[in-house]
């Protein structure tokens, strides 16, 4: 039995970055941090005070006992998180100062993480858990990745556990053509979804959060962000949806704030709180990310007492 209340399954790589903010062509100096969208999830879950799990595969050398050791340095359950000895563990790059802005150049095309299969699953609690979360990066990692994906939600489903999903479309891993319905099969199966107005747009064509909520469907919970003006959450069924405005916050780097505010609406939705609460933390907890170069920054400030399994505060 695993005293887990959150599951979150998918890739999380090394990160190496320039540490001055000039392009990766001229740069002489880097650092090395990890990142990836399910584990700054639970990352950010760990900060504050949930007992949360993740899942994936990393390769067997020194940059996957990077990865263990990061994530797992804030209190995230890595257990089950299998060594890999013939598959690498991904690497990107990000490349700053672009008129564009920055730009990310990924190394994960057959790593440890885009070879889970389904049968992976049966090596996880996924019944034990309140609810499990990924993201539309997992289905496209790979066909096995997308049918792990699916797999995931239809047992939760099945085991009554709240499925979480980020849309979190990247162009770098395939195009509109090839995700957009995936990503909506994987949206109409899950309990909560997170998406951005301009990926929206992008992936689907949508044009207001309102086509967003029809297109999903009625029996969704659909979070629509907008960057910097806010988010909106329509709950199943009719009606007009709850708005909280986004922070003013100096952005150091918007890489991460997405998993962040994700992070945050699931702890209050843990804690039963009220909608617009639950968007005024993810909005409190992506504020952390956006004043960070990291993907993950520490967010235990944020942190009120721990919950037992059935939910209530101890």
């Amino acid at each position: 039995m695993s005293d887990h209340e959150v599951l979150c399954l998918g890739e999380a790589m090394v990160l190496v970055t320039p540490r001055q903010a000039q392009p990766l062509a001229t740069a002489r100096d880097a650092t090395l941090s990890v990142a990836g969208a399910e584990s700054n999830v639970a990352q950010y879950l760990a900060d504050l005070g949930h007992r949360v799990a993740w899942a994936s595969r990393v390769g067997s050398g020194p940059l996957g006992d990077r990865v263990l050791t990061a994530v797992a340095r804030p209190g995230v359950d890595v257990r089950h998180v299998e060594r890999d000895p013939s598959a690498p563990t991904a690497v990107y790059f990000k490349d700053p100062s672009r008129e564009d802005g920055t730009r990310v150049h990924y190394y994960r095309t057959g790593s440890a993480a885009s070879r889970i299969t389904p049968a992976y699953l049966d090596t996880l609690p996924i019944a034990s858990a309140r609810l499990v979360h990924l993201s539309g990066i997992t289905a496209a990692l790979s066909a096995s990745c997308a049918e792990t994906a699916t797999a995931l939600f239809g047992r939760a489903r099945e085991a009554g556990v709240l499925r979480s999903f980020d849309v979190n479309y990247r162009p770098a891993l395939w195009s509109t053509q090839d995700a957009s319905a995936p990503l909506l099969a994987l949206a109409r199966q899950a309990d909560i979804v997170f998406v951005g107005l301009d990926e929206a747009a992008e992936v689907w064509g949508t044009t207001t959060a309102e086509d967003v909520r029809d297109l999903i469907g009625p029996s969704v919970s659909v979070v629509v962000k907008n960057a910097e003006v806010g988010a909106v959450l329509f709950e199943p069924g009719a009606g007009p949806g709850t708005f909280v405005p986004a922070e003013a916050v100096e952005v150091v780097e918007p890489v991460g704030a997405g998993d962040a505010f994700a992070a945050g609406y699931l702890s209050a939705w843990l804690r039963d709180d009220a909608p617009a609460e639950r968007l005024r933390l993810g909005h409190r907890v992506a504020a952390f990310a956006l004043g960070s170069v990291e993907d993950h920054a520490d967010a235990t400030s944020l942190r009120r007492p721990a919950l037992d399994l059935d939910g209530t505060a101890r």
